[in-house]
Order: structure tokens, then C-alpha cells, then sequence
């Protein structure tokens, strides 16, 4: 039992660690952006894009990094933002759908999946799902 709660506790400051690395970072970063006009650059940009799916322009950022990067940079970057009970719940359910596109990617390939046909479909799921819980809320 002892050695069980040891190395559980070894697990559990290395995941701790191990996501404290990506998520603080993206923090830091997007709260050194909102003293610039960068934040509000991009915002404006798709604020277009993102409307109909109930998201304002920063948005895009949480969905890029969550993408591109993993859900943990997204919660880094959502943590650091502010964004509405409704907005949270949308983006957290696209990036359900659609996250680590390209760590998922190499991952599918390996295994002789059809990627394009996949991200097409995850994408579009998150979009799907994004735009019908702006709808029914």
C-alpha cells in the first residue's frame, strides 16, 4: 500500500509538472499580449468568423492553440482570458471534437487511417456542435 501511494504521488508530480510546463506559459504569454494591441488585432480579425458560433474574436486563439498545440495550452489560454460561462462550454465542447490535430494525425497515419477524412470530420463536428449549442442556449 505504501509503495502504491508512493509512486502515485511520483505520477502525480510528474503529470502536475509535466502540464504546468504548457499550461502557465500560454497564460503568461496571453496576459503579456493583452498590454498590446496584438489581443484586439486578432480579435477583430474573427470576430467575424467566430460570431456565429456565439465566440467573440479571442476565441480564435483558444481554438488555435487547443488545435495546434493540446487542450492544455487552450485551458492556458482560457484561464488567462474572459470568457462567459456560455463561450467556456462551447469552446470546451469544439475542442472535444477537434484537439492536437497534429500530434492526433502522425498518431492516425501510423495506423493507415485516412486523415484528411478524419480531421475534415472533426473539424466539422466541433463547428457543428459549436453552432448548436450557440443556437439552443
Amino acid at each position: 500500500m505504501i509503495i502504491a501511494l508512493k509512486d502515485g504521488f511520483k505520477k502525480g508530480i510528474f503529470t502536475t509538472w509535466k502540464l504546468t510546463k504548457i499550461i502557465i506559459p500560454c497564460y503568461i504569454i496571453i496576459t503579456l499580449l493583452q498590454h498590446t494591441p496584438m489581443i484586439e488585432i486578432i480579435s477583430n480579425f474573427f470576430e467575424p468568423i467566430l460570431e456565429f458560433l456565439g465566440l467573440p474574436g479571442e476565441a480564435a486563439l483558444v481554438l488555435v492553440s487547443g488545435n495546434l498545440i493540446n487542450i492544455y495550452a487552450a485551458l492556458g489560454v482560457i484561464s488567462a482570458l474572459n470568457f462567459t460561462m456560455k463561450e467556456i462550454i462551447i469552446l470546451s465542447l469544439m475542442l472535444s471534437f477537434s484537439h492536437s490535430l497534429i500530434l492526433e494525425s502522425a498518431v492516425m497515419k501510423k495506423m493507415g487511417a485516412n486523415i484528411l477524412k478524419l480531421n475534415t470530420l472533426r473539424i466539422a463536428m466541433s463547428i457543428l456542435s459549436g453552432l448548436i449549442v450557440n443556437i439552443l442556449w
